[in-house]
């Protein structure tokens, strides 16, 4: 049995597809802070079969959930306070995602003009389809 100690604040991201905790892990850029992270992957569940978990001590408020629900909106963040969990949100994709992904078409204004923020809007939300504001290129991934 694998015990990992609770955590005092901070959120534990459960139901993570099995393998994509450290996707999440980098694209939240939690190498680059200095809080606790625990990284639980192939963990057994009944529901999925397997799954990913990550327990992350830190501020509440630091977290970017619209990048988390990019990842995966499935995912359950709970958030946790004096050691409990006090709440949990549910993620839905968000409607608009900036400076996060970055639009590959070398004609796109993005590509010319350094300074302008990379702006994607969700184009088909049933299809999970993100397109650049600017040139409507689609978004395939994080590769």
């Amino acid at each position: 049995m694998l015990n990992v100690g609770k955590i005092e604040e901070g959120f534990v991201l459960d139901h993570i597809k099995a393998g994509k905790s450290f996707a999440i892990y980098e694209h939240l850029h939690l190498d680059k802070l200095d809080y606790p992270v625990a990284i639980i992957k192939n963990a057994r569940s009944n529901k999925m079969g397997k799954k990913d978990i990550l327990k992350i001590e830190c501020d509440i408020n630091t977290m970017d959930l619209d990048v988390l629900a990019l990842i995966d909106h499935n995912i359950t963040v709970n958030i946790i306070k004096d050691g409990e969990i006090v709440d949990k949100k549910e993620l839905t994709l968000p409607k608009q995602i900036k400076g996060v992904i970055k639009c590959r078409n070398p004609r796109c204004i993005t590509s010319i003009e350094q300074g302008l923020p990379h702006i994607f809007v969700l184009a088909d939300e049933e299809k999970e389809v993100y397109r650049c504001k600017y040139c409507e290129e689609k978004f395939t991934g994080w590769n």
